[in-house]
C-alpha cells in the first residue's frame, strides 16, 4: 500500500533537504560551507546585483554567518569548488568533477550541432589557437583574447576566441581559475583542480547511479522526471531503467499538494518513513530568497507544495510584467508567504523597499512586518548598506 504524505510533511522534507531548515545563526565555517553546498548539491551563479549576486545570497539565506572570502579560497585556492553546469552555470563540489566527465562528453556532441547552427559554419576557427595560448601563456579572460575589430553583441554574437574559450570550459577541458569583475578566468583544468578530483574516471553504470541516486537524496522524493532533471545529467529513459532496477531500495509514496486534490505518485528511500521525524521544522523567521534559489528551480515543484507561482520577469517586456524585473521570493517558515521588490543604493548606501506582495490569506501583521523588517536589515548588513528605506508606496493599495 503506497502512504500519503502530508503536503506539511513534504514542504518539511523538502526546505531540509535544501539546507533551509539549519540554525540560520550557528557558526559557518569554511569546512562548513563546502558541506552545505554538497548537501544541496549546487549554487546557481548569476551577475545580477540588484541587491546580492544569487550564489551569495543562496548561501546567506541559509547562513547568516556566510562569508563571500570562503566561498572565493574554497573555488580559487583550495580546487575544492567547480564552476559548470547543471540547468545552468552552478558552483559544485569538486568531488562531482569525476561524473560530469560524461556531460562533457555529451556536450562535445551536441554542442558543436547547436553552435555550428548558431555561429555558422567555421565557428571553431580560433579553437587551436586559443587552447595554445592558454596552454604556453596561462590563464586568461575573454576581453584579453578579444580582437580588435570585433563588435560586441551579447552572448549571441561571442567573438571566436570568446567561442573557444566557453567551449573548451562546456566541454571540460578549461576550468573557471577566478573572476575578474567577475569576467571568467579560464584555465586547465590540471592547473585549476586537484589531481585527485580530475583524473578518476568512473563507469557510465556508476556514473548514472551516482546521478539518480545522489538526485533523490537531495530531492528527498521525486517523480522519475524530477531525478532526471535535479543535476540535468542524465536522460529520462536512463531515469526511468534507474528506478526500475532499483525498486528494491525504493518505495512508492503519494505527495499530498498544497490545499488539497489529487496526490502525486513519487519514489523515496525505503528508510523515508523511519528518518521522517528527523527533518527538523525551518526556522519561523522570514527569510529573503534569491530569484535563483534551488528550492524555485523546479517552479512546479514550487507550486505544488507551497502554492507559490513564481517566475523571473527579467526578460518580460515592462508593460507585461505583473511583478518586476527581479522580485525576492519570501519564505516564512515553511511557507512562500509573498514577494518584494527592492534594490540596493550603493552610493546612498540605502537598500530601497519599492513594493511588498502579500500571498491570499496572508496578512500583514504587526509581527510579521516586525519579522519582515528585521530580515531586510540583515540582508542590508550583509549587502554592505546603512539602512533600510521603504519608498512610498511600498505597502501597494
Amino acid at each position: 500500500m503506497t502512504n500519503l504524505l502530508s503536503n506539511r510533511d513534504a514542504r518539511r522534507v523538502f526546505l531540509a533537504k535544501q539546507g533551509l531548515a539549519n540554525p540560520p545563526n550557528r557558526a559557518l565555517s569554511k569546512a562548513g560551507l563546502l558541506q552545505l553546498i554538497h548537501d544541496i548539491g549546487f549554487v546557481q551563479v548569476d551577475s545580477i546585483g540588484t541587491v546580492e549576486r544569487a550564489h551569495h545570497q543562496i548561501l546567506f539565506s541559509r547562513n547568516q554567518t556566510y562569508r563571500r572570502e570562503h566561498l572565493t579560497e574554497l573555488l580559487e585556492k583550495d580546487g575544492a569548488l567547480f564552476e559548470n553546469w547543471t540547468h545552468d552555470a552552478s558552483i559544485l563540489p569538486s568531488a562531482f568533477f569525476v561524473y560530469w566527465k560524461h556531460r562533457f562528453r555529451r556536450e562535445e556532441v551536441s554542442i558543436v550541432e547547436r553552435w555550428r547552427k548558431w555561429r555558422g559554419e567555421g565557428f571553431e576557427a580560433a579553437f587551436d589557437e586559443t587552447y595554445e595560448r592558454v596552454l604556453k601563456n596561462g590563464a586568461i579572460t575573454a576581453r584579453e583574447v578579444k580582437a580588435e575589430d570585433h563588435v560586441s553583441g551579447g552572448w549571441w554574437n561571442w567573438h571566436p576566441n570568446k567561442t573557444a574559450l566557453e567551449y573548451f570550459w562546456r566541454t571540460g577541458r578549461f576550468a573557471i581559475a577566478g573572476r575578474s569583475n567577475f569576467q571568467k578566468v579560464y584555465d586547465l583544468v590540471e592547473r585549476v583542480l586537484p589531481r585527485h578530483f580530475h583524473e578518476p574516471e568512473v563507469e557510465h553504470e556508476e556514473f548514472v547511479d551516482w546521478a539518480c541516486r545522489s538526485a533523490l537524496q537531495r530531492l528527498g522524493f521525486a517523480t522519475s522526471g524530477e531525478i532526471a532533471a535535479f543535476w540535468d545529467l542524465v536522460t529520462p529513459l536512463e531515469t526511468k531503467n534507474w528506478v526500475e532496477t532499483h525498486r528494491d531500495e525504493l518505495t512508492d509514496v503519494l505527495i499530498e499538494p498544497v490545499g488539497g486534490g489529487k496526490a502525486r505518485p513519487s519514489y523515496a528511500f525505503q528508510d523515508f518513513y523511519e528518518t521522517l521525524d528527523n527533518h527538523p521544522e525551518a526556522p519561523a523567521r522570514i527569510r529573503v530568497l534569491s530569484p535563483f534559489d534551488p528550492t524555485l528551480r523546479d517552479r512546479n515543484r514550487t507550486e505544488r507544495l507551497f502554492g507559490f507561482f513564481y517566475r523571473i520577469e527579467i526578460f518580460v517586456p515592462e508593460p507585461k510584467r505583473e511583478y518586476g524585473y527581479y522580485v525576492f521570493p519570501l519564505l516564512e517558515g515553511d511557507r512562500l508567504i509573498g514577494r518584494i521588490d527592492m534594490k540596493a543604493d550603493r552610493k546612498a548606501s540605502t537598500l530601497d523597499v519599492k513594493r511588498l506582495w502579500l500571498e491570499p490569506g496572508i496578512k500583514a501583521s504587526a509581527g510579521r512586518l516586525e519579522k519582515l523588517e528585521a530580515e531586510l536589515e540583515r540582508v542590508a548588513r550583509f549587502t554592505g548598506v546603512e539602512k533600510v528605506v521603504f519608498l512610498e508606496g511600498w505597502r501597494g493599495a
